[in-house]
């Protein structure tokens, strides 16, 4: 394990993917674990992060790392 649980209440998995919003572009940004826990960004298991849905007129970024399956 990682050390850092996922963000969402009541949810006590691991940590596998960093969630991101980018405000001004209407953008949500998921990618690999962040190194360390930034204060403006969300740390989510597998799980929420393949459930991840973004408001009507945004757009969903998934980033992942070359070689990785999943």
């Amino acid at each position: 394990m990682n050390g850092r649980p996922c963000s969402k209440v009541a949810c006590s998995e691991p940590a596998t993917g960093t969630l991101t919003y980018v405000y001004a572009d209407s953008m949500a940004v998921l990618g690999p674990l962040s190194a360390r826990a930034e204060p403006h960004s969300y740390d989510l298991c597998e799980r929420h992060s393949q459930r991840l849905s973004a408001p009507n007129g945004w757009q969903i970024v998934r980033y992942s790392v070359l070689g990785e399956t999943g």
